[in-house]
């Protein structure tokens, strides 16, 4: 099909599912999540695929960790779908009221968008995530995934439809769009076809969507995410919560990417931290006062500071005060998840008004940032942007919101 043909499809299909009241809405995520187990044995035959391709093509081993399903990550997709069910539906969610002098009742609610155009890289439980939380919030989807991934989401799909038609909802209120990279433009300048654009991936895929698109986009940034150590730090507790940002799942966006030390607890963290980041089988990438503690460090570039590793690579720099620490943030941050370890309650505040990100987090690991573990469900992304939505996307982050005026024959003087 076409991509005209299915962005047409797909808006009416959405025109349906904006009156689908939320027991059927619920009723197909359960269906779905039903038949994504029941494909379990399909959906690993066709990741394989994708995988065995992905390494003859030389993909970096933290890309291929995105792209790989096992049994738990297809379960915990299906979970996902079904915490979508046990969910508030958004849909309809008066934000405000009021009644006006000449008694005009006014309601702000919420709306779904439309039509969603997804476009991502190399993970398929997107796939399975994104069109669900459509889905419950009112919206038909256009998921246009990676080539890397092509078998493993035509195969997510398929099931999604089965679960779709088993409760009697359109197939195009979730359609994966496949096609050559001119179908990628076609999406940014659907305008009046599309209502809204999400990009996930690195940073030159959603950079390429948010300067060349016509439609509206949500822009979720890569996650150059820092832990500060300050003076005043629980060092033990620094440990852990270092090691786990660090190492529990590198390759995402809020894994920690940069720590940043203070000169007078450096002495005591520094020579724990190395020897336990190089058991792990973290490089560390360190300035010069930080390779001072272990002949291991790699000497850091300034570039370095830049990078969002999403491997097990990790920058470091010892700074002199809090201050540098966050002039050190403020120049590098990509508006992610900033952490900061101390047990002043006046560090914590100074962090919090002056870090500008989507989260700041004090004493607690950035991997938190995260819809599930936020309560929301599954989540869309992280919006690194200011507008409508920021941090974890959500059912509310997935709507508008119009105007509804009753009235009993008032008109205007």
């Amino acid at each position: 099909m076409e991509f005209r043909d299915q962005a047409l499809a797909a808006r009416e299909a959405a025109q349906v599912l904006a009156e689908t009241p939320t027991g059927l809405k619920n009723a197909a995520l359960h269906a779905m999540a039903n038949a994504l187990l029941e494909s379990t044995d399909h959906l690993l035959a066709s990741n394989a695929e994708d995988v065995r391709t992905a390494e003859a093509n030389g993909t970096s081993g933290s890309l291929i960790d995105r792209l790989r399903l096992t049994e738990d990550r297809i379960a915990g997709m299906a979970d996902g779908l079904r915490q979508l069910a046990d969910l508030a539906d958004p849909v309809g969610d008066v934000v405000r009221g009021w009644t006006t002098d000449n008694g005009l009742r006014i309601r702000q609610v919420r709306v779904p968008f439309g039509v969603i155009g997804i476009i991502y890289e190399a993970r398929p439980n997107v796939t399975a995530d994104a069109g669900g939380i459509c889905l419950k919030s009112g919206n038909a989807s256009l998921l246009r995934g990676s080539s890397s991934t092509i078998r493993s989401n035509v195969a997510v799909v398929e099931a999604l439809h089965r679960g779709l038609r088993s409760v009697g909802l359109p197939e195009n209120a979730i359609q994966l769009v496949t096609g050559p990279r001119e179908v990628t433009d076609d999406m940014m300048t659907a305008r009046g076809l599309v209502d809204l654009l999400i990009p996930r991936g690195g940073a030159g895929l959603i950079n390429h969507v948010v300067q060349n698109s016509t439609v509206p986009v949500i822009e979720t940034g890569t996650g150059n995410c820092h832990l500060y150590v300050d003076a005043d730090a629980d060092l033990d507790m620094a440990h852990r919560i270092m090691l786990n940002a660090k190492t529990q799942r590198p390759s995402v966006c809020n894994a920690l990417e940069t720590v940043l030390v203070h000169k007078d607890v450096a002495e005591r963290f520094l020579p724990r931290a190395l020897w336990e980041l190089g058991e792990a089988g973290v490089t560390v990438h360190g300035d010069t006062r930080t390779a001072g503690y272990s002949a291991a460090v790699v000497p850091a570039q300034e570039a370095d500071f830049e990078e969002e590793w999403l491997s097990l690579d990790l920058s470091v720099r010892v700074v002199d005060s809090i201050e540098v620490a966050i002039s050190h943030i403020r120049t590098f941050t990509s508006g992610h998840s900033e952490t900061i370890i101390t047990d002043s309650r006046r560090a914590s505040d100074r962090f919090v008004a002056a870090i500008d990100a989507a989260a700041v987090l004090v004493n607690a690991s950035s991997r938190f940032v995260d819809g599930g573990e936020f309560g929301f469900g599954a989540e869309i992304g992280i919006s690194t942007q200011k507008l409508h939505a920021r941090g974890p996307m959500a059912l509310p982050e997935m709507t508008s919101t119009k105007y509804v005026v009753e009235g009993n024959g008032q008109v205007r003087g």
